[in-house]
């Protein structure tokens, strides 16, 4: 039989449901679905995800011909349901034609609103409705969004305004008026005539007047918009595979541009910045939905609070606010209650924070669409733990219900409350995204992502947003619009991304031909630095200085929910007492990974270090090394301290030693003087050191056999430490780690050298402390033979960098040259440097666990490498049953919470 790939819905009738998004999209399933719980909605259909693949496979041709018999008994049934006509003239069927991935994805896609019209239908629809004036602006919508979306009309710069947006403006120019409803409808036949000369003069075609044409070219046009440029970026940012594809839904049109008893609007059953319980949103009178989220006209809110709220923040008096702002709830009661009965039905049936689309048609409330709302870090964490406060979702969907990822904007910095006393506020929009964004000015996408790549930080400033500028919004520091609300394109994607927005203010003036910017009367050009505060809407002149954030509250309860679920601990990777202490802060169980070459980069401790690599013999290398000896003392002390009653696992020494030697000239000549040798001595030595592969060079445990005397300082430091704190009454926990190991000799050699040292110490000092040695596991040799390993080794932390590149044979620091275009051609789908590889890589751990603790059961095995604050690989550790991960100080939360999710998984 064949496969079913249209499915109606209507009437409260419906072919799908709620659990069919993968197949219907996630727009096409919930729009089944709110017809099974009688919220009303406009009758239509929803063509399969899996025709947008064998469309990529078939064809344009091969695809209507599979789906034409199926389109058109869709299309009666809602011609039945609405008692009108599809292409007829005197009783025309209007529909809009939209895209639903099964992953929410706004604004990505293309949308195709009132398709049916022609010159002949528009006066059809004139008379039907006795409303000429909405009859054509429904007309000249119709064109500009087709022209756009199916016939391909863009703007040829990007200093250029849309070629359609160019002659409505030269309209209102002629007309002596400012906004669009101020045309009449003179006015919008003019703006048809030129729209569809436009488009014979751009695409040397007729723009098409039969209704089903129309619909092909919408229905194909979506289906191809999966593979545009800024959906292609928006998958890669979330994560959305390429081969999910889109479904399309078409639904008969209700109009909210009817009058003024029509209205249009987007809302959310709670606060999608900070998580509030609160219903709010924004509705325009007398427009259509794109309207709203474009941001072309600012809108009114839809609560009394919110409007109250907005008023206050704008400087606007309550008198002038109820006269020419007011909310729906005061400007239309009756439907305001209607609507907030249904937000809240919609919210108590999906259980979570609901993102909705509304149309008033001449007082009928109609829905367009719900979805589990897009929210903000803050959001997120404060939504699914008020749920579960309210009862309505269990600690194991509070969990499941929080990306870690998006923990990572709770952990950025905020603006220091003295600095921003101090800061001179430009004006104030609307606080559409959290945070605090400072950066240099840029206009256009691509500088932004030029001037990123160049290292620089940097706000976004448009009119307003559209879904081209992706790509700079993903790389800005925030993004300030003059244009749209709360629930514009702008205020959404930055929220979904974690970005600081103010949207809306309508202060600022953006000239992009001069790529300048006034506000308030001051003028400043791209690159001036810009502040913004997403969380009150303010922009400030300048740099203001941030601090960093705490963990409090909500995220602070959802931590301690992490503790009762988690099996897998999570360490963090520490070089200094600041970072420990950081980490410490943030939920760290103890220190997995402590770099001892980290140490010694400042300018006194170097010199020391280099005179002990250039040292020609033992003497010369012991007398260096005594003079580190105190320093690394006291860098494990204060280390140990930050982290007492914790374990803290020290690597021995393991840099490729070319990367402490001097190569300039100057740096060899302070050695020849500090050495009292040479500068030829000098260069000959750090010639001799040069490797043609260091990375596979004199490193690790073999510096340490081949120097041992480097191990013995390090030991001395480390346990040396241990004991003072421990008699000034601290509880410090040592680990040594012997880097490098693929041999089990190697580590034997290590493991003599670091006991007899301890030894002599413990002795001096009248004192012992216990302590482990473990090794790394970061050679697959080391891993094929664990089981020998571990008849020594106390422990095992698996060092995934460095694995990976072994494992691969790919050298991380030159993947960059050939990782984008693998990427491209799906040879990696992901840079195994960031997800840990778990067939290949992930095998060898697994197996290096087993093998060890079949000799030692009691094994302890964690990993430390860039792999342990990455979600998808942390719930791979907890799978293979390592101990703990460890990861980047900021990264603890995250690694927390997919730890604990990988236990609730079980």
């Amino acid at each position: 039989m064949d496969k079913k790939r249209v499915y109606t819905f209507g009437n409260g009738q419906a072919e799908g449901k709620a659990d069919m998004r993968n197949l219907l999209g996630g727009k096409g399933a919930n729009l089944a679905e709110m017809n099974l719980i009688g919220v009303p909605v406009p009758p239509g259909f929803t063509i399969t995800t899996e025709v947008c693949s064998e469309y990529y496979e078939l064809g344009k041709d091969k695809v209507v011909e599979l789906l034409k018999a199926d389109v058109e008994k869709a299309i009666a049934n809602i011609e039945n349901l609405m008692n009108s006509k599809f292409g007829d003239v005197e009783n025309p069927l209007l529909v809009s034609v939209r895209s639903g991935a099964r992953a929410s994805m706004p604004g990505m896609m293309d949308t195709i609103l009132n398709l049916g019209l022609n010159d002949e239908v528009v006066e059809g629809l004139s008379r039907k409705t006795g409303r000429p004036r909405f009859a054509w602006d429904s007309y000249r919508r119709f064109v500009q969004m087709y022209g756009d979306v199916v016939l391909g009309m863009k703007p040829v710069n990007k200093e250029d305004i849309d070629p359609f947006e160019e002659i409505i403006e030269k309209v209102k120019e002629e007309k002596g008026v400012k906004l669009d409803n101020e045309l009449e409808v003179e006015d919008l036949k003019e703006l048809v005539k030129r729209f569809k000369v436009a488009v014979k003069e751009q695409t040397g075609q007729d723009f098409p007047t039969c209704a089903y044409e129309q619909l092909w070219g919408a229905i194909c046009a979506v289906f191809r918009s999966w593979m545009n440029e800024r959906a292609i970026l928006y998958r890669k940012m979330e994560g959305i595979p390429a081969e999910w594809g889109t479904a399309v839904s078409v639904q008969a049109m209700v109009f909210g541009n009817m009058g003024d008893t029509s209205a249009t609007g987007v809302c959310f059953s709670r606060d999608a910045g900070n998580g509030e319980d609160l219903f709010n949103g924004e509705y325009l009178i007398n427009a259509q939905g794109e309207d709203v989220v474009a941001g072309i006209r600012t809108p009114q809110q839809i609560t009394k609070i919110g409007s109250q709220r907005w008023a206050e923040r704008a400087g606007i008096s309550e008198e002038e606010r109820v006269a020419k702002y007011p909310s729906m709830e005061e400007a239309m009661p009756e439907i305001y209650k209607e609507l907030d009965a249904l937000q809240t039905k919609l919210e108590n049936h999906y259980r979570d924070m609901q993102d909705m689309e509304f149309t008033v048609q001449e007082g009928k409330l109609w829905f367009l669409q719900t979805r589990n709302g897009k929210r903000t870090g803050a959001a997120m964490v404060k939504i699914a733990m008020d749920l579960l406060r309210q009862g309505m979702i269990d600690e194991k969907t509070a969990l499941e219900r929080c990306e870690p990822n998006k923990l990572d904007e709770l952990l950025h910095p905020v603006f220091d409350k003295k600095a921003l006393k101090e800061a001179k506020v430009l004006t104030r929009g609307l606080p559409a995204s959290p945070g605090a964004a400072t950066g240099q000015i840029v206009f256009f996408a691509d500088d932004a992502a030029k001037w990123a790549a160049d290292g620089k930080k940097v706000v976004m400033v448009r009119i307003e947003t559209s879904p081209e500028d992706l790509a700079g919004m993903a790389v800005a520091e925030g993004i300030l619009t003059a244009r749209g609300g709360m629930t514009s394109h702008a205020a959404v994607v930055a929220r979904g991304m974690g970005k600081c927005c103010v949207s809306g203010a309508g202060a600022i003036n953006v000239d992009y031909k001069t790529r300048t910017v006034e506000i308030e009367g001051i003028t400043l050009k791209e690159g001036d630095f810009i502040s913004l505060n997403g969380t009150t809407g303010e922009v400030y002149k300048g740099k203001v200085e941030t601090k960093a954030a705490e963990v409090s509250g909500d995220f602070a309860a959802l931590m301690d929910l992490c503790n009762k679920y988690t099996k897998l601990n999570v360490r963090t990777n520490a070089d200094t007492p600041h970072d420990a202490e950081v980490a410490r802060a943030f939920g760290a169980s103890g220190i997995g990974l402590c770099r001892t070459e980290h140490m010694f980069f400042d300018a006194e401790k170097i010199v020391a270090m280099r005179e002990m690599i250039l040292s020609p013999d033992v003497e010369g290398r012991r007398k260096a090394l005594a003079k580190l000896l105190p320093f690394q003392k006291a860098d494990f002390k204060g280390i140990f301290k930050a982290m007492d009653g914790c374990p803290v696992n020290v690597r021995l020494l393991d840099p490729p030693l070319h990367e402490f030697v001097p190569h300039d000239a100057k740096g060899q000549e302070e050695m020849a003087k500090a050495m009292g040798v040479t500068v030829q001595e000098i260069k000959k030595r750090v010639e001799s050191l040069c490797e043609h592969n260091p990375m596979l060079g004199h490193r690790g445990c073999r510096l340490g056999n081949t120097y041992p005397e480097i191990t013995e300082m390090q030991t001395q430091a480390i346990l040396g430490a241990a004991i003072e704190l421990k008699k000034e009454g601290y509880d410090p926990h040592p680990e040594i780690m012997v880097p490098l190991t693929g041999i089990l000799y190697e580590f034997e050699a290590q493991e003599k050298v670091i006991r007899d040292a301890a030894a002599a110490l413990f002795e001096k000092e009248g004192m012992e402390i216990p302590f482990k040695v473990g090794t790394m596991i970061e050679i697959p040799r080391a891993a094929l033979t664990a089981n020998r390993i571990a008849s020594r080794a106390e422990y095992f932390s698996f060092g995934t960098n460095d694995l990976t590149q072994m494992t691969f044979g790919y050298s991380r620091d030159d993947i960059a040259s050939f990782l984008p275009v693998y990427l491209e051609k799906k040879i990696l789908k992901v840079d195994p440097f960031q997800v840990l590889d778990q067939n290949g890589v992930g095998q060898l751990i697994e197996m290096a666990v087993d093998k060890g603790r079949s000799v030692r059961p009691d094994l302890k095995c964690g990993i430390c490498g860039e792999h342990g604050g990455e979600p998808s690989s942390v719930k791979f550790c907890h799978k293979v049953g390592l101990n703990y991960v460890s990861c980047s100080p900021f990264r603890v939360p995250i690694a927390r919470l997919a730890a604990a999710q990988a236990a609730v998984e079980e």
